[in-house]
C-alpha cells in the first residue's frame, strides 16, 4: 500500500481549543433538508496531516445533518511517517481541520484539539491533554440522550487515554475504529502486506489498552474491509473536483499526493478512501431501528493485541463488531450528492 511506500521514504500547543466561527450557509436548510435533525453525537479523531482520506471523511461528515460533530481531534502518526515526518504531527492535523472548516465556511462552533504528538509510553499510562478531557466530559453528559460515537481513523491514543483516565465512560459511547489486520478466519491479507497494520502501528500501546484493558464498545473496520473503499480517478475528476471550493480542495490534496508518489510506484487509477466508513456507519444509519443496516458485520470475541502488534486469542475478550462488508455504493453516492447540493 502507498502508506508503506511513504514510510520507507522516510507546534504542539498544550491545551489548545479552537472554536472556528466563519460564514457557512446552512447546508440542510438551504438545500431542502431542514427536516433532517441531528440524532447522534460524534467526536472525530484522525491523523489529518497524513493520508488525505481523513480530509474526505471529515468533509463528508460536515455535510451530514443527522450528525452533531462535538469536536475534532487532530492525532499523530507514527514517528518518521512519510506523510508527515515532523514532531508536531497532531498540531499539523489540527491545523488541517481548521483549514477544511474554513474552506467549507462552517459557522457552527466546533472545538478543534491537537491531540498528543506522541503515542502512549505503555498500555496503562494515559496521555494527558484537552482532547482526552473533552472525550470524558462529553461521555459523562446527562443532559442529552443522543448516542455518542468516537470515530477514529488512525491511532487510538486519545480514546485509550480517556478510558484509562475514567473507566466510567465505557458504557456511554461507542468507538468506531478503522484499523487492525485481517482476521484469519474472515479474510486473507493483501499482497505485500505489513504484518502490523498501519493504523494499529501508529500507537500499539493504545491499541492494547483498548482491546486488552478496556470494556469500550467497539466497531472495527479491519484492513481487508477498509480497502473496499476505492474511489476511481475518473470519479475524482467528474464528481469531486468540479464541486466548488470543497471539491477543488479535496481533489488538489489527493492529486498532489498522487503526483508525489508516482515517482516511486504506479498506483493505477484508484485510491482507497479508507476513513469514509466512519460516515457510512454513523450518518448513514437506517431510518427505523437505526443501525448501519446495509453493511455487514460479525460479532466475535475481542482478541488480545500482543507485543508483536498482532492478534492473540483472548478467552475473556468482550464481544465486538467486526465489519466484513461495506455499502460503498451508498457511501460514495451520498458523498457525491452532498457535494453537488452544496456546490451546484
Amino acid at each position: 500500500m502507498i502508506r508503506n511506500v511513504l514510510l520507507r521514504q522516510s507546534g504542539y500547543w498544550p491545551g489548545l481549543l479552537v472554536c472556528l466561527v466563519v460564514s457557512f450557509h446552512t447546508f440542510g436548510q438551504s438545500q431542502g433538508l431542514a427536516s433532517v435533525q441531528p440524532r447522534m453525537r460524534v467526536i472525530v479523531d484522525n491523523d489529518l496531516s497524513g493520508d488525505p482520506d481523513g480530509l474526505f471523511q471529515l468533509a463528508h461528515l460536515l455535510m451530514s445533518p443527522s450528525v452533531e460533530i462535538r469536536a475534532i481531534i487532530g492525532s499523530h502518526l507514527r514517528v518518521g511517517d512519510g506523510f508527515d515526518r515532523s514532531t508536531t504531527q497532531a498540531d499539523n492535523a489540527a491545523q488541517k481541520a481548521r483549514e477544511i472548516l474554513q474552506v467549507m465556511n462552517v459557522t457552527k462552533n466546533i472545538p478543534v484539539f491537537a491531540g498528543s504528538n506522541t503515542g502512549m509510553v505503555n498500555d496503562s499510562t494515559p496521555v494527558k491533554n484537552e482532547a482526552v478531557n473533552f472525550i470524558i466530559q462529553e461521555a459523562l453528559r446527562t443532559d442529552t440522550k443522543q448516542p455518542l460515537y468516537v470515530v477514529c481513523g488512525a491511532g487510538l491514543t486519545e480514546i485509550a487515554s480517556a478510558a484509562l483516565t475514567n473507566p466510567l465512560i465505557a458504557d456511554k459511547l461507542t468507538v468506531i475504529w478503522i484499523g487492525g489486520p485481517e482476521y484469519s478466519e474472515l479474510a486473507l491479507p493483501p499482497p505485500g502486506y505489513s504484518e502490523v497494520e498501519y493504523n494499529l502501528n501508529i500507537d500499539q500501546a493504545a491499541a492494547r489498552a483498548v482491546f486488552n484493558r478496556s470494556s469500550l464498545p467497539l466497531w472495527q473496520v479491519p484492513r481487508n474491509v477498509y480497502r473496499q473503499c476505492l474511489l476511481s480517478y475518473a470519479q475524482l475528476l467528474t464528481k469531486v473536483k468540479p464541486r466548488g471550493k470543497t471539491g477543488a480542495y479535496l481533489s488538489n490534496t489527493l492529486e498532489t499526493l498522487m503526483t508525489r508518489i508516482q515517482r516511486f510506484i504506479n498506483i493505477g487509477e484508484t485510491y482507497i478512501l479508507g476513513d469514509s466508513p466512519l460516515v457510512l456507519l454513523t450518518a448513514l444509519q437506517s431510518s427505523f431501528e437505526a443501525d448501519p443496516s446495509s453493511s455487514q458485520y460479525v460479532v466475535r470475541q475481542s482478541p488480545r493485541i500482543n507485543q508483536a502488534g498482532t492478534y492473540a486469542h483472548n478467552h475473556k475478550g468482550r464481544p465486538i463488531r467486526v465489519y466484513t462488508y461495506l455499502d460503498t455504493n451508498l457511501m460514495f453516492a451520498d458523498f457525491f450528492a452532498k457535494l453537488e447540493l452544496m456546490n451546484p
